[in-house]
Order: C-alpha cells, then sequence, then structure tokens
C-alpha cells in the first residue's frame, strides 16, 4: 500500500488547448516500479503508431522513480518520446535538481502533448501548471541567457529545476537536446529538437511537498548504509577524483579512444586532454546532483582577457567529463585544452548533443579532406585539431546555413546518405557512436541497445573483462549484455544513477522499495526488469525496426581495436541473435 499516493501522480499537459489535469494511476509503479518503467508503458499509450516525431501528437514524457528523493543517488530524470535523429525510442537521462523538483511537486510523471501557437514556457508548481510567453526568450544565440532570466524572475531558488532548449533546439537540429540548471543535460536522440517543435522553450519545475517513508527507524538505518558505501567506496571515488574524464588516458593507451573520426583508436595527444591534465590546470570546482553526495561533476575553469581592456577577464565555467573529450577532443584531434573548452562551451550554448556534434564534424572533416565534399559545400576549411573553424561550423549547423548543413543538422547518417563516405559515416541506428572503440561488445552493445546508447548495456566493459582474454561467441555475447540491459531497467525505473549500480544489488533494492511503499520480491526484480525492456523492443517493432537492418559502418572493421579476431560476420551473426530476441521478448 502506497502511503504517498502522490507517488503515482501522472501530470498530462496539452499544449495545443493550454490544458491539463492529474491521474492518479498506482497500477503502474506496482507493475513497472517508476523510472523508465513508467515512462515505457506512457509512451505505447501515447505516441500513436508511425506518427512524425515532430508532429504535435508525438508525446514527451519526463519521469522520476519511487526512491526520489528518499535515497542517496537515485536523481535522475528520465525522458522517454519518439525520436526525431532515429525514429524509433528516444530515451535520455538527466540529473542536476530535475527528479528531486519532479517527486517534491508530487508527481512521478509528465505528459505533454501538443503544440503552442507561439512559444511558451511552463512553470510547474506543486501540481498546478501555468503557460507563459516565451516570444522574448525565443531565438536568442545562448540558453545560458534563457537560464539566467529564468532565474531571475521565477521563483523557488533553491529547489526548482529548470530544463531549456536553445537555438538548435528551436531550428529543429535533430541532435539538439535540453539543457538543465547549467552542467546538465538531456543529450542524446534529440529531445530538444521535440520541444522545439511544440514551440516549448522551457520547463520550470517547483515543489515543496513532504513525503513518508513506512519505517522510519529501518530507513534511517538503510539510509546510512547507502550514504557510507557511496561515501567511501573506491568505485565512487574515482568519480568523485577525476570523473569520467580519467578514462582518456588508459583508453587511448589501450586503443580503444576514437580518434579523428576513428581512423585510429590512440590519440598521441591524449595526455593533455586527460582528466588529470584538466584536474591539474583547469578544474574549478565539482558539483553534484541533488541528493548525491559524490560529486562527479567536473567543471573547468577558463579564464581570458577582455580582447579590448587586458586589465579585465572574463571567467567562464565549462563542464566536461568523458564523452564531450571524446566527441570534441580526440574525435577531432583537438588537444588544446582551451580549444576543446572554447568549443564545448559554443555546443552549449546552441544547446547541441556534443557527441552527435563532434561526430558529424568529424565525418564532415574526413569527407572534405577526400574529397567527397568540397568548401562549396562546408563554407569552411575543415581540419582536424582547428577548433576555432569548428567553433564556426556548429552555427553553421544550427542556424541550417544551406543544403550541406541542412542535411548535416538531421545528423551523420542522412548526410552521408546525400554526400557519400558512408563508410566513416560513425553512426549505429543512425545515432552517432559513442566513445568506445574497445571490440565488438561495445559496438553491438550500441546497437542492440533500446535506445542506441552505451548507457543501455557495458559492451564497452565486456571487452576490456572478457573478450581481451577469450572471443564468446557472439549469440553469447548477446545474451550477456541483455541480461545486463534488463538490470539496467531496474536502475533507470528507480532512477538511480548508473555509476551506483556496485550498490543497489538487489537485495537493497527489495528493503528501499519497501521502506516506499512497495513490494517487490528480489527473485521478481529481473523479471520485472525483462517486462521493461519488453515494452521497448514492442515500440521499436511497432515502429519498423530491426537490429539486422542497422548499417555496419566499414571504419570499424578497418582500425584495429584491443579485441582480436573478429569481423564483419561476428557482429551480423550478433545482430541477427538480437533480432530474435527482440521478438520473442516483445
Amino acid at each position: 500500500m502506497l502511503k504517498n499516493r502522490s507517488q503515482a501522480n501522472i501530470l498530462y499537459i496539452d499544449l495545443s488547448k493550454k490544458d491539463y489535469y492529474i491521474k492518479n494511476r498506482p497500477e503502474l509503479l506496482d507493475k513497472y516500479i517508476g523510472g523508465t518503467g513508467i515512462a515505457a508503458q506512457l509512451l505505447l499509450e501515447e505516441c500513436p503508431e508511425g506518427c512524425d516525431p515532430l508532429s504535435p501528437e508525438s508525446p514527451i514524457i519526463l519521469a522520476v522513480g519511487p526512491l526520489t528523493p528518499f535515497f542517496p543517488l537515485a536523481s535522475k530524470t528520465v525522458a522517454l518520446f519518439k525520436s526525431p535523429l532515429t525514429g524509433n525510442l528516444g530515451e535520455s537521462h538527466c540529473g542536476g535538481r530535475s527528479a528531486i523538483s519532479i517527486a517534491s511537486a508530487q508527481l512521478t510523471a509528465i505528459v505533454i502533448k501538443g503544440k503552442s501557437k507561439k512559444p511558451v514556457f511552463l512553470t510547474i508548481d506543486n501540481e498546478r501548471v501555468y503557460f507563459k510567453d516565451a516570444t522574448t526568450l525565443w531565438g536568442m544565440d545562448s540558453n545560458f541567457t534563457t537560464g539566467r532570466i529564468l532565474r531571475q524572475h521565477e521563483k523557488g531558488s533553491g529547489i526548482r529545476t529548470i530544463m531549456r532548449i536553445g537555438k538548435g533546439g528551436e531550428n529543429k537540429v535533430l541532435f539538439s537536446g535540453v539543457n538543465v540548471e547549467t552542467f546538465r543535460h538531456f543529450g542524446r536522440l534529440g529531445l530538444g529538437a521535440v520541444f522545439g517543435s511544440k514551440h516549448l522553450k522551457a520547463l520550470v519545475i517547483t515543489g515543496q511537498s513532504t513525503l513518508e517513508v513506512t519505517d522510519n527507524k529501518e530507513y534511517k538505518k538503510v539510509y546510512k548504509e547507502i550514504y557510507e558505501t557511496a561515501t567511501e567506496s573506491k568505485l565512487m571515488n574515482k568519480y568523485h577524483d577525476l570523473g569520467t574524464a580519467g578514462n582518456v588516458k588508459g583508453l587511448s593507451d589501450l586503443g580503444g579512444l576514437p580518434t579523428r573520426n576513428l581512423q585510429s583508436g590512440s590519440f598521441e595527444k591524449a595526455d593533455d586532454i586527460s582528466g588529470e591534465s584538466f584536474a591539474k590546470e583547469h578544474l574549478g570546482r565539482r558539483l553534484a546532483c541533488s541528493h548525491c553526495p559524490v560529486g562527479c561533476i567536473h567543471v573547468a575553469t577558463l579564464r581570458e582577457p577582455d580582447p579590448n581592456d587586458p586589465f579585465f577577464f572574463k571567467t567562464s565555467m565549462i563542464g566536461y567529463d568523458y564523452e564531450p573529450i571524446f566527441a570534441a577532443g580526440s574525435m577531432l584531434g583537438i588537444h588544446e585544452k582551451k580549444g576543446f573548452l572554447r568549443l564545448v562551451h559554443k555546443i552549449d550554448s546552441y544547446g547541441l548533443d556534443v557527441m552527435s556534434a563532434g561526430v558529424a564534424m568529424g565525418w564532415a572533416t574526413e569527407a572534405l579532406e577526400k574529397g567527397v565534399i568540397t568548401e562549396k559545400e562546408t563554407q569552411l576549411k575543415l581540419k582536424f585539431g582547428d577548433w576555432k573553424t569548428y567553433r564556426e561550423c556548429v552555427k553553421k549547423i544550427v542556424d541550417r546555413e544551406n543544403d550541406f548543413y541542412e542535411h548535416l543538422a538531421q545528423g551523420v547518417e542522412i548526410a552521408s546518405d546525400k554526400y557519400g563516405g558512408k563508410e566513416f559515416a560513425m553512426a549505429f541506428g543512425k545515432n552517432e557512436m559513442a566513445g568506445y572503440h574497445t571490440g565488438p561488445a561495445a559496438h553491438i552493445g550500441l546497437i542492440i541497445g533500446s535506445r542506441h546508447s552505451h548507457l543501455d548495456n557495458g559492451g564497452y566493459s565486456m571487452d576490456q573483462s572478457e573478450l581481451m582474454k577469450k572471443l564468446l561467441p557472439p549469440e553469447e555475447v548477446v545474451d550477456k549484455l541483455y541480461e545486463e540491459e534488463a538490470w539496467r531497467q531496474i536502475l533507470s525505473s528507480l532512477v538511480v544513477c548508473f555509476f551506483a549500480r556496485g550498490i543497489y544489488s538487489k537485495e537493497l533494492v527489495t528493503k528501499t522499495l519497501a521502506l516506499v511503499g512497495l513490494d517487490f520480491a528480489e527473485n521478481d526484480l529481473m523479471d520485472v526488469g525483462n517486462k521493461i525492456l519488453a515494452l521497448k523492443h514492442k515500440f521499436k517493432l511497432r515502429e519498423g525496426f530491426k537490429f539486422s537492418d542497422v548499417r555496419l559502418p566499414e571504419r570499424i572493421f578497418e582500425t584495429p581495436t584491443p579485441v582480436k579476431n573478429w569481423d564483419r560476420k561476428y557482429i551480423e551473426d550478433a545482430l541477427a541473435h538480437a533480432d530474435k530476441f527482440m521478438q520473442k521478448n516483445a
């Protein structure tokens, strides 16, 4: 029996009618726990089959979990939508203050449909929704300015979350994201473009409700156990000390760091953009998502003299971690830390996903070098390592300046369809690659993941822990990745940060759920995870997706990896097995 009925509140918003209502649906929590589980079910309910992802009827679903805000590290918000980039399931996770604010507003999920006639932003305050004119915010070059204006004029400082899109989302660049607070993002798969298609500039969510547990004494005991494990664990210490940027040098030494559009797996200048180097020369502060004691968000300080007055300086705070360093660093051959930071700052200010943006520009650079395209298309002399020109390129993508940039704004798959160079267009299922070239499991994991993300499973980890020692049959690799992905459905339904996956065991998850009024047996959790994964597979099948249809860039077979003796047939056999699994599972 739920002690907090608000844990099952779903807020439905219609932008076309400027209307909203709340429905209490505890059966969703009983069946799917929360977070990604509830969101997957709502996506199937609310998204018409075959609908255009940028149409008014295409929904945006934001969901949090039952452990928010009770326990440390249950700090993520899950967004599900139909991806305009891939045409199938879109899923993105974000931290910051978002999950706490939604839960404190007595909501478990928010469903947004329709399209406003003019730009709006929404203020959600303890179950009440206000539709506000965003005309003056629309068209600003920097979404940092948008954030500052909203912070100054909207109430709730210290307890609210501010989500907003930049010019990339407004112009419906298909890999645009949604910035949250300042340094967090719903990055992958084009949620920003869906916001833009609805004339939705921003969401400001504030909540101050009180939630209860079933047993206060046991709650304090379990809370202390989680907190102490998180603060004393060596695994979590690495995220605090260097963050994921600590992976840069190790992956380069291993041969798994995509460099210059994956022409190499090692970057000769990896030391210059390593986590150690950033920490030594630019680390300005560490931040944490709300209700997280770890502090894995690393923010660099960039101090630059005013060109008109040498006695004045402009100081910018710029977040960095492994994925931006790969995408806007090694993938583009950039090793100057200040240049990298300026490029990331530009990408963020326009509200683009840095991974897709970097991979798209990597393809464009190599295509120009090989004569697949010319400067007539690019209007720029793109060159690996030239961060200044890449900053200009970002603006042209956002403005969709000519036919070439119109196609590049739709992702590298579409651009290479039009201009060629598909053998080095690094996308899987139309989503640009992640920063791992460790072996076949990294690429298989990216493709068979329900959202084609490296966070769906740990294929890159399997390469290093298992396949470097012994190459397993491709079918066994798929089965192991799916077993892990099923468990990750539980974590993302709790909205537990994946960095804490070593802390939240099945036993601990069962205990925490009982304390918030949800009864799940430890042995039943994997069944629930598989059911949630089945919901996602059902959506993908409904939209006509097959893993075996995914194009495999020839480049992944040309550039050596730490795992040896695998080839195209190995990947194809894995994808054929994944198709059978999806058909059976859905």
